[in-house]
């Protein structure tokens, strides 16, 4: 069987990493990042090397994460790292498609929408954006950039992804190892985030691609919970301390944070309508558990 060729950035961080672990047997990838010499900064590099490829669609995952530092670098506007890599990086691919006619799947985040004022069932794909810290702003930059090329794109925002093994803490493995520790953890009961099993991820990129489709999509878990009630739940699930867990306001969880809509969460009915299905938190823990 011959592999449809797929370019990507970032595919050796939290998200791309799994999904070339999954899908490594319909499709062969190439990683387009600094440990492969390229540096997503650089047009003519990005250019030089989509423009090479025989892959007819570019996986665009890399970028500057840590909301806290892009927080901190804010006032750098344009020069600042997160603005490099999450505008002009991202701008730099898009044009480069744009140029060769590939298509552009853009991964995004819950945060650039979001507010008090969520509608029953998550925001859906419509909602006005409301991106509050400079991380997100960044992000919802990255998604205009996308929107106004003259080539087919896709944007996939995701929400609070976690994974059975990888280097780095993710959402579940984060508050898993606090509690492991013994430490407390306050977290808001109002807070409502849809908590995404990265191996869903995986194959509901697969379906996106098969199906063809272009537009925003939020490929995110099927429930929507608060803080609280999803660290407990982990808590439970590796039979862990759960009076750890202490509710907080909204006024003491602020203090020395990036500013952040308090309700995030998505709604995936839109990709529920073609056939794909994700987990629940409480079903991804379950499969964690196994697999750990």
């Amino acid at each position: 069987m011959i592999k449809q060729k797929i370019l990507g950035t970032g595919l050796s961080g939290l998200v791309g990493s799994r999904i070339v672990e999954l899908l490594s047997d319909k499709f062969e990838f190439e990683n387009l990042d600094r440990k492969t010499g390229i540096d997503i900064t650089d047009f003519e590099t990005v250019l030089d090397k989509i423009s090479d490829s025989q892959a007819s669609t570019v996986f665009h995952l890399a970028a500057y994460t840590d909301v806290k530092a892009a927080e901190k670098e804010k006032e750098l506007k344009e020069n600042s790292q997160s603005w490099k890599i999450n505008v002009i990086g991202t701008q730099n691919v898009a044009k480069a498609c744009e140029k060769t006619g590939k298509k552009i799947i853009y991964v995004s985040t819950d945060l650039v929408i979001g507010g008090d004022n969520m509608p029953e069932g998550g925001f859906t794909e419509d909602a006005l954006p409301n991106p509050l810290s400079w991380y997100a702003k960044t992000k919802y930059e990255a998604e205009k950039v996308i929107e106004k090329i003259n080539s087919p794109w896709l944007i996939a925002r995701i929400a609070y992804p976690y994974r059975a093994f990888f280097e780095k803490p993710d959402f579940v493995r984060f508050f898993r190892d606090w509690l492991k520790e013994g430490k407390t953890i306050f977290a808001l009961t109002d807070r409502l985030i849809t908590p995404t099993f990265i191996d869903d991820l995986a194959f509901a990129f697969e379906a996106l691609m098969e199906k063809d489709v272009t537009g925003i999509f939020h490929v995110v878990g099927s429930q929507i919970i608060s803080l609280q009630d999803a660290v407990t739940m982990i808590a439970e699930n590796f039979n862990l301390d759960k009076s750890l867990v202490k509710k907080t306001t909204r006024e003491e969880f602020l203090v020395g944070r990036p500013p952040e809509p308090f309700s995030s969460a998505l709604s995936n009915a839109k990709i529920k309508q073609l056939g794909i299905n994700m987990h629940t938190l409480e079903e991804g823990l379950h499969i964690l558990k196994l697999n750990i």
